[in-house]
Order: C-alpha cells, then sequence, then structure tokens
C-alpha cells in the first residue's frame, strides 16, 4: 500500500462565469487516513463525465444542491477495494459509487454496489449498465412509452444515453431517428447503432432534414440539448406526442434556452416530462438486467472516448459539455 498514502483529487475551486473553464478547478495531493472501522477504500479505475456536473456547479435552485467549493467533484466511479475493514466488501470486490474525481475513495459503503467484472469491462457500469443506461430506459419506457410503428428520435444520439435510446426504440419496432453533430457521429448513429437516420445539427438545415428524416411526424421525443434542437423537434411532433426532458445541454453555461412556439404544447396535446434517475431507484434493477442482458448478447452497442490520467478530467470534461466526446465520456485512472 505504499503508493496509496497519497491521493491525487480534483476539486471545484470557484464558480463558472459563464462557460466553465479549467481554472474552476484544482488538483491537489492529499494523504489518506488510516481507515476506520467499517469502512472501505476503492482504488478508482474509472470516473465518470456526464452533462449533469455542470449544472452542480452553479450556486443556483435545482434539483440537487451545487457541489461545494474546495471539495473534491462529483462523479461516479468504478474501481477495486484495496483496504478493507467493513464486512460487506472483501479486497479484490470490483465496485460501482458516486466516488468523485479523485483516485482512491472511503467509504462506509453506502452507496457502493458490487459488479461482475468478469461477464463486461468496467467501465460499463459508468455507461450502459450504469446511470446513462438507465437513465435511456426510464426515459423512453416510462414517459415516452414507445409503441411498434411510431417515430421516436433523439438529441446527442450518439452520446452515452442516446445512443442507448435510439437502440431500444429500435427494438421496440419504431422508427429510431438521431440528432448529433457532424457527418462522423451522423454515420456511426445509423451504420453502428442501426438507427433508421440522423440528422446533422451543424449542416445548417436542421428543420428541412429532420422533416425528411420524420415523414409521418414525430410521437416520441428524448430531449437531452434543448435550444433550436428543441424547436424543430416540436414542429414535428404529432398530436399526443410524449417528450421526456432528461437535458438541456446547450443551456448549460448560462445560454437562453428561447422556446419558439410553446403553444404546440397546447395543440397537439403533448405530454413534455422531465426526469432525474436517481428518484426511481425502483426501476434500476429491472432496467440493468435488461439492459446487461443486451450487452452481453451483443444486442447493444457502446461507445467510449477515454481520457488519460485525473489531472486531464477537467480538459475532457470541458470538451464533453462541446461535444467533442464520441459516445461515453470517461477518465482512465489506472
Amino acid at each position: 500500500m505504499a503508493d496509496a498514502q497519497i491521493n491525487r483529487q480534483v476539486l471545484l475551486v470557484s464558480r463558472p462565469q459563464g462557460e466553465a473553464s479549467v481554472s474552476n478547478f484544482r488538483l491537489v495531493e492529499t494523504p489518506l487516513a488510516p481507515l476506520e472501522d467499517g469502512e472501505v477504500r476503492v482504488r478508482n479505475h474509472y470516473l465518470s463525465l456526464d452533462p449533469y456536473m455542470r449544472g452542480r456547479m452553479d450556486d443556483a435552485k435545482s434539483y440537487a444542491a451545487p457541489q461545494p467549493l474546495d471539495q473534491v467533484m462529483i462523479g461516479g466511479t468504478v474501481g477495486v477495494v484495496t483496504e478493507s475493514r467493513n464486512p460487506a466488501f472483501a479486497v479484490g470486490d470490483s465496485v460501482v459509487g458516486v466516488l468523485g474525481w479523485q483516485e482512491f475513495g472511503t467509504s462506509d459503503g453506502k452507496g457502493l454496489t458490487k459488479v461482475d467484472a468478469l461477464r463486461v469491462p468496467l467501465s460499463a457500469y459508468l455507461g450502459a449498465l450504469g446511470m446513462p443506461g438507465v437513465t435511456a430506459w426510464y426515459g423512453l419506457y416510462r414517459i415516452i412509452e414507445p409503441k411498434a410503428g411510431e417515430t421516436v428520435v433523439v438529441s446527442a444520439a450518439s452520446g452515452a444515453v442516446g445512443s442507448v435510446v435510439g437502440q431500444l426504440a429500435k427494438a421496440a419496432g419504431c422508427r429510431a431517428v438521431g440528432i448529433a453533430g457532424g457527418a462522423e457521429k451522423c454515420r456511426y448513429v445509423v451504420e453502428t447503432l442501426g438507427f433508421d437516420a440522423c440528422v446533422d445539427y451543424k449542416a445548417g438545415k436542421l428543420y428541412d432534414d429532420l422533416k425528411a428524416a420524420t415523414p409521418d411526424g414525430i410521437d416520441g421525443y428524448f430531449e437531452n440539448v434543448g435550444g433550436e434542437v428543441l424547436n424543430a423537434v416540436l414542429a414535428r411532433m404529432n398530436a399526443f406526442g410524449r417528450i421526456a426532458v432528461c437535458g438541456m445541454i446547450s443551456g448549460y453555461d448560462g445560454k437562453p434556452l428561447p422556446m419558439d412556439a410553446p403553444r404546440l404544447i397546447l395543440t397537439q396535446r403533448l405530454k413534455l416530462q422531465g426526469f432525474i434517475v436517481y428518484e426511481h431507484l425502483d426501476i434500476w434493477p429491472q432496467a440493468l438486467k435488461e439492459l446487461g442482458e443486451r450487452l452481453v448478447t451483443k444486442k447493444l452497442h457502446v461507445r467510449e472516448s477515454i481520457a488519460q490520467g485525473l489531472e486531464n478530467a477537467p480538459e475532457a470534461f470541458l470538451g464533453l459539455l462541446r461535444g467533442k466526446n464520441f459516445g461515453k465520456q470517461l477518465v482512465k485512472l489506472v
């Protein structure tokens, strides 16, 4: 354990004014305290980077408390137990939790879940077999409630959440249409993930291209972006359409998100519902079981963007907010 006496951590040290920047974070080295009774120490192997973290950086009213300053930045992790004084965990156990942007996490065991690292790679527990996958599952099945023959559209379609939404919608017998940034991402969404079509919002013809890709209108929409993307989709929604609002990444740096035609919510009798997946823990076992079976049988395709080393977490996170990632964004720590 000689190499485990010093823990490297990334702290949030200031709140962004507009766009987030690397200067909002600081990398520090902290001595590890001896374990107390009931505690367990985890060497984190992967750190998850997710858009919701941007909202936590602000000191504003939201569904969760702001990330405190001068503390380890929040984040999902997966790793291996290196030391344990908790009978529920043994050295060598693989565990997933929310231990933050640091190389070693110390926990009383609450919020840590043992996972099987033999059937699927550890990193999958932060993507398709973790919060992003369950988010996709809940928003699609419990809010959009897809029926065979319907058209389901998802924004940020090549990302960790959107990619799963479209694959599940396709499996449910729907026409799956993605919206993504750039020709390469759109090709991947159609050719690898199996969507029926993908609209490149960077091509400058968002509404026209979306109209061409959704000749029968849109019945279900999984929202990750907001802004002009939401406006284009609203104009194509069929009567009694359902919209699951998961994220609004285009407004995370304080940019306004004007809605061009809110009257469409009324005239098309739309259901528009926001959700936070951690408020629906009852569905996690079912969702993870189904997602796990799809992953093991190769019926669910995943892609990862991996930054190497904790020191590169802030830059990778800022890249995620700008759409530079391709698939699930992770930081490899080991």
